[in-house]
């Protein structure tokens, strides 16, 4: 049996994105080297590429499952995570890519053509991307993003210039045969043809293709028999042939009541779209060779060229009338390419973002008259790349959620503290923070904000005069200005120190000190 596929459904699924990592530099003689944790590599896409040596969808048959390579995490010492490996698949020209529920999603025509099908997740930023003046040292990264992971539908439509249409055992495959290089499979029971076959002809300075599609039986476009199955192969044929078999021997039968069945079942599949029946504007009369065949041809040429039709009587056995046929489906094919419009360069179109287009929406929860909904690219992204383990990366979520803008429009949409908010998939309580840009309790303090560390932000080496002050004064915790350690806050009750008191400027007074 033939082995042609031309409908599959496959589960694409993106590489995910590498986690960033969060990594402090360590060197002898370097205790505070700082963050130099890497970013993490971006996922492999999957790619629909069409391949003019493929014909069949076989390969995603055997193979319905398809994914790109995974991004690599990211390491210390500032080391990037390689990104993942993207997942090519070949495809014949013609594929049609849609959803389950019939969305169509790509229509991939000429070699190729490339398309992404299914986008990798993005990498996950490591603590030496995310530090900055006030944040020089992040405890945390970002995680890497899912790639996208779905269902999608292969289809494939022949494309074809000519397609030759009737009844099982009409002799399609044999005029194909004839007529070009194609060499398909010819018996004398029906439904011999099980495959569509391709030929290309060349007729004086035209070259054109023949799509031998399987026959056609009343209840097709139905699905009864194999219609329903291969008319999609018609399509896209710019002349349709009515291939008429006058030497058939079924009771019933005749060339009218053939080509009335057939109109009708085009009609049904394409309806007023395609409009496959006003493609069908040749009839082929086949097997003349056999004598009561011949006789049969006079009887119905003038019918079938009150329907519009033209009309010619050929032998595929024998090869007479095959020339003045291929020249005229030549004018047919020449003549459709001559009403197509001119091919025009791709041009690319940059579409700038409303100015009051903040990227994100808020929305009341249908689910819950007292929760709202945060839509938004960033916003969902920003999720899932947050270690909810981490304070520290909650923290980060918070504050760029804020910047952008979120409880702003979260407060004028009514939300009060302690409502839900869901973003993406994590639905949390809100609790307001200060406004972007204000201090917070511990910066206030002079403790310092989250992801800083004070001995990184001392400009020089705190010597041993400084830290006595300090300790006599009693200041806990200490502050440090620009210019080192300051005696600002000392009480105006405590007398000043006496230089010769000092146990580093006297070091025999050092000596006679127990401490």
């Amino acid at each position: 049996m033939a082995a042609f596929v031309d409908r599959v459904t496959v589960h694409v699924a993106a590489g995910n994105g590498g986690h960033g990592v969060s990594s402090v530099h360590r060197e002898k003689y370097k205790p505070l080297g700082g963050p130099d944790g890497g970013n993490g590599g971006d996922g492999g896409d999957v790619v629909l590429e069409v391949d003019p040596s493929v014909h069949t969808l076989l390969d995603f048959h055997h193979r319905p499952h398809q994914k790109a390579g995974n991004g690599r995490p990211g390491e210390g010492s500032n080391r990037h995570g390689a990104r993942g490996e993207d997942r090519v698949l070949r495809v014949p020209a013609g594929t049609v890519v849609s959803t389950p529920d019939g969305r169509e999603m790509a229509d991939l025509v000429g070699a190729g053509t490339r398309v992404v099908l299914a986008r990798g997740g993005k990498g996950g930023l490591g603590n030496a991307a995310l530090a900055n003046a006030r944040r020089k040292a992040p405890g945390f990264a970002l995680l890497g993003e899912p790639g996208e992971a779905f269902d999608a539908v292969i289809e494939l439509k022949s494309v074809a210039d000519v397609g030759l249409v009737g009844f099982p055992s009409a002799g399609k495959s044999s005029l194909i045969s004839a007529m070009s290089a194609a060499r398909p499979k010819i018996a004398d029971y029906p439904f011999t043809t099980l495959v569509p076959n391709l030929g290309v002809i060349r007729s004086g300075d035209v070259v054109y293709t023949m799509a031998d599609v399987p026959g056609l039986i009343p209840g097709a476009s139905t699905g009864k028999g194999l219609g329903l199955q291969f008319l999609r192969h018609v399509e896209r044929c710019a002349v349709l042939v009515h291939v008429v078999d006058m030497a058939t021997m079924e009771p019933g039968r005749d060339p009218e009541t053939d080509i009335e069945a057939l109109e009708h079942e085009l009609a049904e599949y394409g309806g007023d779209e395609l409009d496959l029946v006003g493609r069908l504007r040749i009839a082929v009369l086949n097997k003349i060779d056999v004598p009561d065949a011949r006789e049969l041809v006079d009887l119905v040429r003038g019918s079938l060229e009150k329907r519009g039709l033209a009309v010619y009587p050929v032998s595929a056995a024998t090869g007479e009338g095959l020339s003045e046929f291929g020249y005229a489906l030549a004018a047919a094919v020449d003549a459709h390419r001559a009403s197509l419009p001119p091919m025009e360069a791709v041009r690319v179109t940059l579409t700038p973002r409303a100015v009051d287009d903040s990227g994100f929406t808020v929305e009341r929860d249908p689910e819950d008259p007292d929760g709202f909904v945060v839509r938004g690219v960033r916003p969902e992204r920003w999720v899932r790349q947050t270690d909810f383990n981490n304070d520290e990366a909650v923290g980060f979520l918070a504050d760029r959620l804020n910047r952008l803008g979120v409880e702003e429009k979260l407060a004028k949409a009514g939300a009060h503290e302690g409502d839900a908010v869901t973003v993406g998939d994590v639905t949390f309580d809100w609790m307001p923070t200060l406004p972007a840009g204000t201090l917070t309790v511990e910066e206030s303090a002079g403790l310092g904000g989250r992801g800083t560390d004070s001995r990184i932000d001392a400009p020089h080496r705190v010597r041993a005069e400084e830290r006595l002050a300090a300790k006599r004064a009693r200041r806990v915790p200490y502050e440090l200005s620009e210019s080192g350690w300051t005696d600002a806050d000392i009480p105006a009750d405590i007398p000043a120190d006496d230089p010769s008191d000092d146990p580093v400027d006297d070091p025999a007074g050092a000596a006679d000190d127990p401490t």
